[in-house]
């Protein structure tokens, strides 16, 4: 007997001209399209080929016209400033059509980029709408981010236009961006025409005069722009994303495929409905933040949260619960490290016993694998549906998921559960062929990919053959490792460059902390495997400890490496473990295995732009030379 999700995802496979044309009916189009999958170019496929829609339209302007102006549309909640402001429908189309308005009147037309470097407020959102309301593409790039890789992401995508603000918050730091943007222009080879710059009153930015506008003094006299029809096919972003040259991949997603999938998924896979009230505790500069704080929810006619603050610090490890309760949250998806950091902080859970929580229904996670300790910590605090789902910056929604709007299946620990419909996920060895079910092997998609994802990297179409497709021939290679067990949940076990070879058995980082993860006293953890002269790899573990751990260091090291030995055997050559205070770790949560595993290594890196501290990286040299490992450090 079949049910939902199984018919879904059949008619995904067998039929995606007629699933997702239904799918695109519950959307906005000026013009409807000629054709849903458009395959005449393969391997470059398009969705909505001919079709005309605007992305803003869908967002805002369509849910006042079906009475949801009055509606609240976006909370933005800043315990670091201490602020809360609440926008109806109504209200941010009205401030979206006027700084729509403030790009045109700076110059911006359709198809022009303008890049977004901004903290975690609501004009970040305004501005990514306003760009979408009049055909042009954005660009956000994480507010703070190192003037040089500003730079080499002005340079390619060449915006007319930048937006800033003057200033971001870290937890009680402020940091000035405006110098870091000044850099990174004097730095690029584009320059742009004009910079919007919001002035916040924690710092005052210098203006340049003839090339800097105040955002509040431009928003006074602009004059309110309307939405503009662009094809299905034209981009709607550019978002940058970490290569292994060095050089950023920009990331293009289109409008009509893009507004079609999101808004599928809120209902199918988040099972929440218009109304509803979503928070993304991410941020606009990672794609969570694109598909989950910004568009999804809003194109399904939500209340969506946007969040300036940390998991623990702002004030303290229970402001997850005070957002939840106090704005009546229905469904939250975060990174698995940020509850890992409250978990830390409060293991009894005793600052969530303060609040009212009865509105909440699930809990989605994604960013890096949900380690079973984790899973079971939140399941048995929160008592809702707890959802680990697996998905990329390319993929721009969940891959695999336990779509709770389709069915429910029974969790499976360190599973993001099944394939989610349009996704035709296989698993396969080094000459693209099928492995068993239960085998490790490389995680790929089959093509064509479903709509919603990237059709190609910004004018870069040979990278995005060479980057995706090209090793595993009719496959989008995902660069995960994994398995698809008997009953069709997938297993990420690590990235593919994550799987060691240790005395030639292929083994799986993610499996050793997934162990690690399961002793009592740890709170997170990272496994990587670095050179051995005699077994070519061996692995090495890093535990963080719980707030008020007592038992020594030495003891707790010892028993994970017995752990170890236990639940995955002696062929794991798991011999070496060290306590650390932290892990480096990118400002989305995810932690800097490659990084870690260079300075063991003693092999020379470059310290990553996206990293949370980089003062973290001196404390694990330290620390691998402590268990006789040194490191270049390069800064």
């Amino acid at each position: 007997m079949t049910n939902p999700y199984e018919e879904a995802f059949e008619q995904s496979m067998n039929d995606p001209d007629g699933f997702w044309g239904k799918a695109a009916e519950d959307c906005h189009w000026y013009k409807r399209w000629d054709k849903v999958l458009d395959d005449s170019n393969k391997p470059f496929y398009r969705w909505f080929t001919g079709g005309e829609i605007n992305t803003c339209y869908n967002a805002l302007d369509y849910h006042i016209e079906q009475g949801r102006g009055e509606q609240l549309a976006l909370i933005y909640d800043s315990p670091v400033t201490d602020t809360i402001n609440k926008y109806t429908y109504t209200e941010l189309r009205d401030e979206v059509a006027k700084f729509a308005g403030v790009l045109k009147a700076q110059g911006v037309e359709k198809g022009d980029r303008v890049l977004i470097y901004m903290p975690m407020i609501a004009e970040a959102a305004i501005a990514m709408l306003a760009c979408a309301r009049i055909g042009a593409v954005h660009s956000v790039v994480f507010g703070g981010f190192a003037a040089k890789e500003l730079a080499t992401r002005i340079n390619d995508a060449k915006p007319k236009v930048i937006v800033s603000a003057s200033c971001g918050i870290e937890v009680a730091k402020v940091i000035a961006y405006k110098p870091l943007l000044d850099t990174a222009i004097d730095l690029s080879d584009a320059k742009p025409g004009k910079c919007v710059v919001l002035q916040r009153p924690m710092e005052e930015a210098a203006m340049i005069a003839g090339r800097d506008v105040d955002w509040v003094e431009a928003m006074a006299s602009a004059t309110p722009a309307d939405c503009v029809p662009v094809a299905a096919t034209d981009p709607l972003y550019i978002l940058y994303t970490s290569g292994t040259t060095g050089e950023p991949k920009g990331v293009v997603r289109d409008n009509g495929g893009h507004v079609v999938a999101l808004k599928w998924t809120m209902k199918n896979i988040y099972n929440v409905d218009p109304g509803d009230v979503y928070w993304a505790a991410s941020d606009v500069g990672w794609v969570v933040g694109h598909s989950y704080i910004v568009y999804g929810p809003l194109f399904n006619g939500c209340t969506t949260i946007l969040f300036e603050g940390k998991p623990v610090g702002t004030p303290d490890a229970g402001v997850f619960w005070r957002v939840i309760a106090e704005h009546k949250v229905n469904v939250m998806f975060t990174a698995p490290t940020a509850f890992r950091a409250i978990k830390r902080e409060d293991p009894n859970a005793d600052l969530m016993k303060q609040y009212d929580l009865s509105n909440f229904k699930a809990l989605f996670l994604a960013g890096e694998r949900t380690d079973p300790n984790t899973l079971h910590w939140a399941e048995d605090s929160l008592k809702v549906p707890v959802v680990d789902h697996w998905w990329q910056t390319e993929t721009g929604w969940a891959i695999a998921a336990n779509c709770l709007g389709l069915h429910v299946f029974p969790v499976k620990e360190g599973s993001p559960t099944k394939p989610a419909p349009g996704w035709n996920l296989q698993v396969v060895d080094a000459n693209a062929q099928q492995v068993p079910a239960g085998k490790i092997g490389a995680l790929v998609v089959k093509l064509p990919l479903p709509p919603g994802t990237l059709p190609t990297l910004w004018e870069n179409d040979e990278r995005y053959l060479e980057s995706y497709l090209e090793e595993f021939p009719g496959y989008y290679k995902t660069a995960d490792a994994g398995f698809i067990d008997e009953d069709g949940y997938a297993f990420v076990m690590s990235r593919t460059d994550d799987i060691i070879n240790v005395a030639g058995h292929r083994l799986s980082t993610g499996a050793m902390e997934e162990v690690l993860s399961d002793h009592p006293e740890v709170a997170e953890c990272a496994v990587l495997g670095v050179d051995d002269s005699l077994k070519g790899q061996v692995p090495v573990g890093f535990v963080v400890l719980k707030a008020g751990v007592t038992k020594a260091e030495e003891e707790i090291t010892k028993e994970v490496i017995q752990m170890v030995r236990e639940r995955i055997g002696p062929v794991a050559a798991f011999k070496t473990a060290t306590v650390v205070k932290r892990l480096p770790k990118t400002r989305s949560g995810k932690i800097l295995r490659g990084t870690i595993q260079k300075i063991a290594d003693n092999k020379e890196y470059n310290v990553p732009a996206t990293i949370d501290d980089p003062t973290v990286l001196v404390e694990m040299e330290e620390a691998l030379k402590g268990i006789g490992y040194a490191g270049a450090r390069k800064s």
